[in-house]
């Protein structure tokens, strides 16, 4: 498979996927303790708080879309769709991705709605794209 620009992007939005994890769990650390936050949980906890509940949940949301943006993307590459429109469109699924955390994260409703049928659209052009259909 041919490296791209389409694949760093990729790699870029993947690698900060991964990483979307530390923020609750440092807040843990914070509120349990470090040796608590290994540990299993326990009903005794405080509770974890709304912001950090959210980015839980949005990490999570970025998980099950990353892996059909992975799959769609993948897919192009290796079908030689590349360039133009197609490097847009990833570039654009990052860009709402990074904005739908931050908005996820905040509690800012419509926004997250926003910014999260962005990236969905920004796949579903990719994978038409692919598909020959642009």
């Amino acid at each position: 498979m041919q490296t791209t620009p389409e694949l760093a992007w990729l790699i870029a939005i993947s690698i900060f996927t991964a990483a979307l994890w530390m923020p609750y769990v440092l807040e843990s650390f914070v509120r349990r303790g470090i040796f608590a936050t290994m540990g299993n949980p326990s009903q005794d906890d405080p509770p974890m708080p709304a912001w950090a509940e959210r980015a839980k949940r949005a990490h999570l949301n970025a998980i099950e879309n990353l892996v059909v943006f992975a799959a769609v993307v993948l897919a192009a590459v290796q079908m030689g769709v590349t360039g133009g429109n197609m490097l847009v469109a990833v570039q654009v699924y990052v860009l709402a991705r990074l904005a739908h955390y931050l908005v996820y994260v905040a509690g800012i409703p419509v926004a997250r709605t926003l910014t999260y049928l962005i990236g969905f659209f920004a796949t579903l052009f990719i994978a038409v794209g692919a598909l020959g259909g642009i």
